[in-house]
């Protein structure tokens, strides 16, 4: 099982690998800078040869990077949206330096303009950078959200569209995010509401194109757009909702990252045991 958290990447950027090699991780997610923030400096080359170095001692792979919160492909401000662009070229090319396999991304705010306004933005915006970086290998995931304010993706035909108007599709993938898809309105607390999304995810863009799932329970109700995460088994989805996730034909092979809430530096291998209990028990079943 590919198994493993978002991990900090507080001080050193290699001592975020040490940090999932100590939790069991074979896999993990990082921001490779700080995510509130406009970027100010590059990874010193010293930094970025340890970091290269301790994942393929501690043979963490996939490696993926989020792309911080100020970047906003579907911004109607021109000054943002450059900015964006700029932003985003400089984290893949980064990204490429340190060997990462994918970036991942939410799809943007529109800002109340509209939904097709925004989605439009995204593609141009998208199809800049692709062509920019056509010889980097980093693939782009487009991560679903729950919808809260203006943010694109909390459908999957928003996905659809973005992928139908991109000249170069073939570094594009998704990333699934269990919980934003329930506090978006997909009950993939029971196996029909499971199921019913799997469907349309494949019969929209296909389901191959899932690259890795964001494993989180949901705080809130289903539908509330409210995007708050909770602990595996002690929110919304529940535990069996989340043991089908784990366990499902369509979705056991594909890497799994833990964005749980971190009250305490024990939170994330309770929740990593958590997730390791429920793929035995249906494995023996």
């Amino acid at each position: 099982m590919l198994l493993g958290v978002h991990v900090s990447s507080e001080g050193k950027i290699y001592e975020a690998i040490e940090r999932a090699h100590k939790l069991g991780c074979n896999t993990m997610q990082i921001f490779s800078r700080n995510p509130q923030r406009w970027r100010d400096h590059f990874l010193a080359t010293q930094d970025i040869e340890e970091f290269n170095h301790k994942k393929e001692e501690f043979n963490i792979k996939p490696v993926f990077i989020h792309i911080p919160y100020l970047i906003n492909l579907a911004s109607p401000n021109p000054r943002l949206y450059e900015f964006s662009i700029e932003a985003y070229i400089e984290d893949i090319l980064e990204a490429y330096t340190l060997k990462a396999d994918y970036i991942v991304t939410h799809m943007g705010s529109h800002k109340k303009t509209s939904e097709p306004a925004g989605i439009r933005r995204l593609i141009q915006a998208l199809n800049i950078i692709l062509e920019r970086t056509k010889n980097i290998k980093v693939g782009l995931l487009l991560e679903n959200t729950s919808g809260s304010g203006s943010w694109l993706g909390y459908k999957f035909i928003h996905q659809k569209e973005i992928l139908q108007g991109l000249e170069h599709k073939e570094r594009v993938g998704l990333c699934l995010d269990t919980a934003h898809a329930y506090l978006a309105g997909y009950d993939i607390s029971t196996q029909d509401g499971l199921e019913a999304m799997l469907n349309e995810i494949d019969a929209l863009v296909g389901i191959n194109l899932i690259k890795l799932i964001h494993l989180n329970d949901a705080k809130d109700k289903l539908g509330s757009r409210h995007d708050r995460h909770e602990h595996i088994g002690k929110g919304k989805i529940g535990l069996e909702g989340m043991k089908r996730i784990i366990n499902h034909p369509r979705l056991r092979d594909f890497p799994f990252i833990l964005e749980t809430p971190k009250k305490s530096y024990k939170d994330d291998a309770m929740n990593l045991n958590t997730v390791k209990k429920l793929r035995l028990k249906m494995s023996k079943t």
